[in-house]
């Protein structure tokens, strides 16, 4: 909610009236140039909102005796639903609309011109990054990703504590970069498909067998398989893969980073320099850990916490190459996961959701304080 100041104040004064740090306060209004606020100044709040005292009788104009400002109710998105690119832009629009301490830019463009997002949280020098929707049958990762990055805003605001650590703490410490979906036009294709061009659905269509049904769609919309994109071994990929040509999954591509999507990934991580990285697939309740030994040692140490956590398998080896995450670990010998949510056949259903949701959040929250310590 955004207040106008009826007196003088430092951002202090409001932190202890609105019980939340001035970092919140500051990373919300970061237009501030000195940290008192003065009389007929604006400034925003998050995570409060207004409640009208007595909603039968309002009052034609906004005063103090006829609306309390109140912590905002929970959940404020709910991406329990076919998570398509525009759920996707709704909902951030939300979220950063009562939280305004998230951060958006835009890291690069599909191939159909849809901007890819990545959503900034916290202020501190530790790095974590997390992606979904790589493939786009694979949708519900970005549904699951939100529904954790809105439990985490919320539990800022609330000042509540993971593992015995302060989520403040936490955002003060790390700064969290979420990509939530990598391959939008994808994505759009498996659930929205009516919403295309008809030349670019009719060239999606005859790259699926001619099939207009996309449930099993993988690649981005040019028909390249964007987790096999990356210059990890790629060679091997490429000889060893049966599509020779663009596909609807597995094709590599005609050169490591042909695609937009994986470029503006790669320049992502060049850019950032991330202490860690997860990427979220479906299936199989797995967690890929090792590549080729490059791993580093602390690397084994999480993915012991992940799978305390979650129950997930963790796996250090598999025969699989130019991946983003085998890429990370080859380029940066730095702890790289590949997460494979649920289980059964892609896409999964959203009445896995909530299990998925249980089983898997406490990955997401030790990709955090595990950096803590």
């Amino acid at each position: 909610m955004e207040i106008c100041m009826n007196e003088t104040a430092d951002l202090e004064h409001l932190g202890k009236k609105y019980q939340l740090s001035k970092r919140l306060l500051l990373d919300s209004n970061p237009f501030f140039e000195n940290e008192k606020i003065f009389k007929g100044e604006k400034i925003v709040i998050p995570g409060w909102g207004f409640v009208q005292n007595n909603p039968f009788h309002p009052s034609p104009s906004l005063t103090k005796n006829t609306y309390n400002a109140v912590p905002i109710s929970w959940p404020v998105i709910d991406p329990k639903r076919p998570y398509h690119f525009f759920a996707l832009t709704s909902d951030i629009a939300v979220l950063k609309k009562n939280y305004p301490f998230i951060k958006e830019r835009i890291i690069g463009r599909s191939v159909l011109g849809n901007p890819l997002v990545e959503l900034l949280i916290g202020s501190g020098t530790k790095k974590v990054h997390m992606n979904g929707s790589f493939h786009a049958n694979e949708w519900i990762t970005t549904a699951i990703m939100m529904k954790w990055l809105n439990e985490y805003v919320r539990k800022l605001i609330l000042n509540e504590s993971i593992n015995g650590i302060s989520v403040r703490q936490l955002y003060e410490q790390i700064t969290l970069s979420f990509v939530p979906m990598v391959n939008p036009d994808g994505v759009n294709l498996v659930l929205a498909a009516e919403s295309f061009d008809p030349q670019v659905k009719e060239q999606a269509v005859k790259l699926n067998n001619n099939c207009e049904d996309f449930s099993d769609w993988k690649a981005n919309i040019r028909g390249v398989d964007l987790n096999n994109q990356f210059p990890a071994f790629w060679e091997i990929e490429k000889e060893r893969k049966s599509p020779k040509s663009p596909a609807p999954r597995d094709y590599p591509g005609d050169y490591p980073l042909s695609e937009p999507e994986a470029i503006a990934m790669s320049e992502l991580v060049k850019q950032s320099q991330f202490d860690l990285i997860v990427a979220f697939h479906t299936q199989g309740e797995e967690i890929y850990w090792g590549y080729l030994n490059y791993e580093p040692e602390e690397s084994e140490e999480i993915v012991k916490e992940y799978e305390l956590l979650s129950g997930y398998k963790g796996i250090r080896m598999i025969d699989s190459h130019a991946g983003f995450r085998d890429w990370f670990i080859k380029e940066y010998r730095k702890p790289g996961f590949t997460v494979e949510l649920g289980r059964g056949r892609n896409p999964l259903p959203l009445d896995q959701f909530d299990e998925i949701y249980r089983k898997a959040k406490g990955i997401f929250w030790a990709s955090l304080y595990l950096l803590c310590k």
